[in-house]
């Protein structure tokens, strides 16, 4: 597990010489640059800075800038590391820029960015999950399966209804995170330490330049409260999505461990002893993984315990990003994961009718149909399934006659009166009371699986996912329309 970013001494100059490849990271390094451009732009147009200088030392900028770029080149996570590679490149007087700004408010404005991008990727892979989600719902609206409570066959669904289901969490857990973002996506640049500077400075063009929506209001909070407040708010947003991902699989591995599961995935691994396995390590994986970052939201809230405000205990990025990028890609992983998952219908059905899932029923049409109270009819059902258990016998092999026995029987031994003495049901209403497929179809609550109800959730569920998608394209659209703002004028500024 990574652990934090050294502050000071050789420790603190290593870490910034850790080894990189391919494209230069949107790390530390990358937002304090950002962030020194933005200054530059925003502070000549207000005169904070001579004009004939700022080229020079934006120029100055594009070499630190160039030579960090370069892999095996350090890329400082701390303004006291940066500055002096600027320096070196353009004299002391560069920093000049530094007027009205200190680390506190630098430091929380890249630790919030970077926050940003990976909140982001979060939001991305998640809305990626509920495509997967909803494309495996649109494949089995006529597939009945049992569903399960307390860890018992409860009752015949459809299973896009009770997929559905699933799928509603994790679109709340995508509301959550996007009225996060509104708190997340505010600038804390222009604060200094955390009552503000003699300086003009204009903090809203600052934030308009790095992608952020406005400014944290109060100087003071921008540092020392919000700056602990965004870690462990995004921290805590991981455990709704990452308990959905765990409850998902237990629900698909409760079935697992039967002769012939109704569902399978298709990535499995063979045991080296016993020839018969085929393990779901791909759900186990996705489920070890998510149980890990689950855990490790604890340590961002024992970061924050019992600091005083100006501790950066909780701020620090690496760990902050980590565990969200860890948690993207649980995400990532469990969206390939369905796409592997294959649904046995007719298997489904038959463990159905293995057992007595459907005896709930015989109590609501004893009561909608006959007038018998609810409790009566429950009392018969539960009778018949303890005759029919005792002796091993399904919906399909207990014979009419012997449903009509046990429940004339059951009238006269308990002296019931008011309800019909004789078994109120034909042979064929009782087989149709007994029929998941009825009982799935016969359902008239709103937002139940019957085929009227579970076209508008799916549909319903089609349109928000598709308004979600276009809302992180949006975002997605103004952060990178912000950097090509950004680098547009300082290099017009550079000229």
């Amino acid at each position: 597990m990574a652990l934090g970013v050294p502050s000071t001494g050789e420790a603190g100059r290593l870490s910034d010489l850790e080894p990189w490849s391919g494209e230069p990271p949107r790390d530390e390094f990358f937002w304090l640059s950002q962030i020194n451009k933005a200054t530059f732009i925003v502070n000549t147009r207000l005169g904070l800075l001579d004009r004939s200088k700022v080229p020079a030392w934006c120029r100055a900028l594009k070499r630190v800038i160039a030579q960090a770029a370069q892999p095996g080149s350090p890329r400082p996570r701390m303004y006291v590391r940066y500055e002096p590679l600027l320096v070196a490149e353009a004299g002391i007087e560069v920093t000049l820029m530094h007027a009205g700004r200190s680390s506190q408010d630098m430091h929380a404005t890249f630790q919030r960015a970077m926050i940003r991008d990976e909140t982001l990727a979060l939001m991305k892979a998640l809305n990626r999950v509920r495509g997967a989600l909803l494309r495996l719902c649109e494949e089995n609206r006529a597939t009945i399966v049992p569903c399960y409570t307390n860890g018992v066959a409860a009752q015949p669904d459809s299973l896009a209804h009770a997929w559905l289901g699933h799928l509603e969490g994790f679109r709340r857990d995508f509301d959550s995170l996007r009225e996060f973002w509104a708190r997340l996506n505010l600038s804390p640049m222009g604060t200094t330490v955390l009552n503000g500077t003699p300086w003009p400075l204009d903090r809203r063009a600052m934030a308009s330049y790095l992608g952020f929506d406005g400014i944290v209001d109060n100087a003071y909070d921008a540092g020392q409260i919000s700056a602990v407040d965004v870690p462990v708010e995004a921290g805590l947003k991981l455990a709704g999505p990452l308990l959905h991902v765990t409850q998902f699989i237990q629900d698909v591995m409760t079935q697992y461990a039967q002769p012939r599961p109704w569902i399978l995935v298709t990535s499995t691994y063979a045991s080296s002893a016993m020839p018969q396995k085929r393990n779901p390590g791909s759900l186990i994986d996705v489920r070890r993984d998510a149980n890990e970052v689950l855990g490790r939201i604890s340590s961002i809230l024992f970061r924050a315990h019992d600091l005083a405000p100006g501790m950066y205990d909780v701020k620090d990025e690496q760990l902050n990003r980590t565990i969200l990028a860890d948690a993207a890609r649980v995400l990532e992983a469990f969206a390939g994961v369905l796409g592997m998952l294959r649904v046995n219908a007719k298997r489904a059905l038959e463990e159905l009718n293995l057992d007595w899932t459907a005896s709930q029923n015989i109590a609501d049409v004893m009561m909608q149909r006959f007038g018998i109270p609810f409790r009566e009819g429950h009392r018969f059902a539960s009778e018949l399934v303890t005759y029919a258990r005792q002796r091993s016998l399904t919906p399909f092999t207990l014979s009419y006659a012997e449903a009509k026995a046990v429940y004339e029987g059951m009238v006269e031994k308990e002296g019931f009166s008011g309800i019909p003495r004789e078994f109120p049901f034909d042979e064929k209403g009782f087989r149709e009371t007994l029929d998941p497929r009825a009982i799935v179809e016969g359902r008239r609550t709103e937002g139940g699986p019957q085929a009227p109800e579970l076209e508008r959730l799916s549909k319903g569920a089609r349109e928000r996912l598709l308004a979600d998608e276009a809302w992180t394209d949006g975002v997605e659209s103004k952060l990178q329309a912000a950097e090509n703002r950004l680098e547009k004028d300082f290099t017009a500024l550079c000229a």
